[in-house]
């Protein structure tokens, strides 16, 4: 796991690279390229996991001086892969060289046969093209810029926004307030982009200006498999221990980020069934008891699983003080809390390894957010029955934002509008009222995808709203934060259940085998019975969440920021807008994503803005 950045035309050094340098603290390295008038730089900061010899590093030129690479992340079948390179002497058994080679002989179009989370940029100097891909799932950031015939690629914003002008985009900030994140390509600079996930960029060199062009190589979804439920739960178990194993793939020691619940459980008890060694399990929770606690949930699971258990508490002046340095780890803002935890467990597990595995990515393939259960209810209930009641009871002026959310979501008939609703954390009239801008970006994402994925599919609308999700909500929002902020702290984090083959298995599996009215998760949990005690596998979910709820009840210390009028926010924001979502929260209305998410906004524009400049 790394930091990559490269140029066309355009000159850096180690003082620009060195600004990704926490990505990769063990080394780093630079290489540059002529070819036709274009100058080519690649530029590599290493963190050290697979290969630690002088074999593994990057930028890595082939033996023929024909190709490079610079790569993030991991691909977990390169062993399977490397056996169909005959002829070629490796220097290492590095990952990195099994993708530079298998690239070279069997083109990009190789890239749907990996099995990993990566970003990377291939230089093919025969061809003269340059290719940079996300992985399938987006769980590796990677952001471009292109100007006629200069070009930058990064892990990260701060090298791009030090090499480049740009200047803050508007509209998107409406997009960001719908969605409560940015999807790819989107960001708040203006002609600043992230590739989307599963998709590659190619650049073409040949002629004076550069040529870009995008398309994705994001498989389509399996047909759905002939299994009984016992058949089909006895092969996800299969698919789910192999998946860990998989990504066991290590040569320094592996640690879990484990929570309360069945999620991170099951991924450690099949990590520490394959380890010879006591693996180490960390958790965080909060000084006050409140419900999102989940310490003493977590010390059991360690207990009889047998790991080596370690936790840290946060208090509320933690998070606020933590808010500012966030938005600048994470470059992005965000209306989610769960950031400012990650940030601590991080802290606590990078002081003993520097790999972890999560139970990440379980809730979108398997459906186990409530969001799924609405869209399960209007499956069940023809929209012209359904969207009456959910507009009768949206106007009684219920309290819970969650069910106001959901029934606004019902409400609504055409399912790519209705997806977006469920997602909506400020209504397109209430971003009006805060900025005067009309959101008009945010269908067009979720349309993009729908189309992308579902053009021939027989999916209900439940399905294809999970499989939307891990391909936008979890690619740009959750893993977005764990990559920023595990990364800040040189630490690797592996998502063993978005691993491809198990993906694969799940989106083949009838819908009934996932999810029901009120049941989420089944198979999974069903499998979980037979190796987890109940005990783990039956706990009510908690989520990683942060108590924000009952911290926003200080209204005094929310004006002070938000309503602070020699801020930057305050010339964007409306703060009689602004003062009104303080004032609801007050009143037992809960607005702690969009309080969380305005805090975001305005500590990006006041600390992030100022660091770069």
């Amino acid at each position: 796991m790394c930091g990559i950045l490269g140029t066309i035309n355009i000159d850096f050094g180690n003082e620009i690279l060195d600004l990704i340098r926490h990505r990769g603290p063990d080394a780093s390295g630079i290489e540059a390229f002529s070819v036709s008038k274009h100058n080519v730089c690649f530029g590599h900061r290493r963190l050290s996991i697979v290969d630690l010899s002088p074999a593994g590093a990057q930028p890595m030129v082939g033996q023929n001086k024909d190709c490079c690479i610079v790569f993030n992340g991991e691909v977990y079948n390169h062993a399977d892969l490397k056996k169909r390179l005959s002829g070629i002497d490796f220097k290492g058994h590095s990952d990195t060289e099994t993708l530079l080679y298998t690239l070279k002989r069997y083109g990009i179009e190789s890239i749907a046969d990996f099995n990993g989370i990566f970003a990377f940029a291939f230089f093919d100097l025969d061809s003269k093209k340059l290719f940079l891909a996300r992985d399938p799932f987006g769980v590796k950031p990677l952001y471009y810029w292109h100007s006629n015939d200069r070009f930058v690629f990064s892990s990260e914003l701060k090298p791009i926004l030090k090499l480049v002008d740009t200047s803050l985009c508007a509209k998107n900030l409406a997009e960001l307030l719908r969605m409560r994140y940015l999807p790819a390509p989107d960001t708040l600079f203006s002609g600043i982009h992230k590739v989307k996930p599963g998709h590659l960029l190619e650049i073409d060199l040949s002629k004076d200006d550069i040529q870009m062009s995008q398309r994705s190589y994001i498989r389509p979804i399996p047909d759905k498999t002939k299994l009984s439920y016992i058949d089909a739960r006895f092969e996800y178990g299969r698919l789910f221990e192999q998946a860990v194993r998989r990504q066991l793939m290590s040569d320094v020691e592996v640690g879990v980020l484990l929570s309360g619940g069945v999620d991170s459980a099951l991924v450690a008890h099949m990590a520490q069934k394959h380890l010879l060694y006591k693996m180490k399990a960390f958790t965080v929770g909060f000084d006050k008891k409140d419900d999102s606690d989940e310490i003493s949930d977590a010390a059991e699971t360690a207990e009889i699983l047998g790991l080596d258990h370690k936790y840290i508490k946060i208090t509320i002046d933690d998070f606020f003080g933590f808010l500012r340095k966030g938005v600048s780890i994470v470059e992005e803002p965000l209306a989610t809390t769960s950031l400012i935890p990650m940030y601590y467990l991080s802290h606590l597990a990078s002081s003993d390894v520097k790999v972890v595995l999560t139970g990440q990515g379980a809730d979108e393939p398997l459906g186990g957010y409530g969001r799924y259960q609405g869209e399960v209810l209007s499956n069940l209930l023809p929209s012209a029955i359904l969207a009456p009641i959910a507009n009768v009871l949206l106007k009684a002026g219920l309290k819970n934002e969650k069910f106001q959310r959901g029934l606004y979501a019902l409400s609504e008939p055409d399912i790519v509008k209705r997806f977006l609703r469920a997602y909506t954390v400020f209504r397109p009239s209430e971003i009006r009222s805060l900025t005067g801008i009309e959101d008009k970006k945010s269908i067009s994402c979720v349309q993009y995808f729908y189309d992308l994925l579902f053009s021939d599919s027989q999916m209900t609308s439940v399905e294809k709203m999970m499989s939307l999700d891990m391909r936008m909500n979890l690619a740009d929002d959750l893993l977005l934060y764990t990559d920023k902020i595990t990364m800040s702290h040189s630490l690797e984090c592996r998502v063993p259940i978005l691993d491809m083959e198990l993906v694969r298995f799940i989106e083949s599996l009838p819908g009934k085998y996932r999810i029901k009215f009120k049941q989420g998760k089944m198979i999974h949990k069903d499998f979980a019975r037979s190796v987890l005690p109940g005990k783990i596998v039956n706990r009510k979910k908690k989520g990683f969440q942060s108590p924000t709820k009952k911290w926003f009840k200080d209204e005094n210390k929310l004006r002070e920021v938000l309503l602070d009028k020699s801020s930057l926010f305050t010339s964007y924001f409306d703060t009689r807008a602004v003062e009104k979502i303080i004032s609801q929260h007050q009143h037992d209305f809960n607005k702690e994503r969009h309080l969380f998410l305005l805090l975001a906004i305005r500590y990006w524009m006041d600390e992030f803005l100022a660091e770069i400049r």
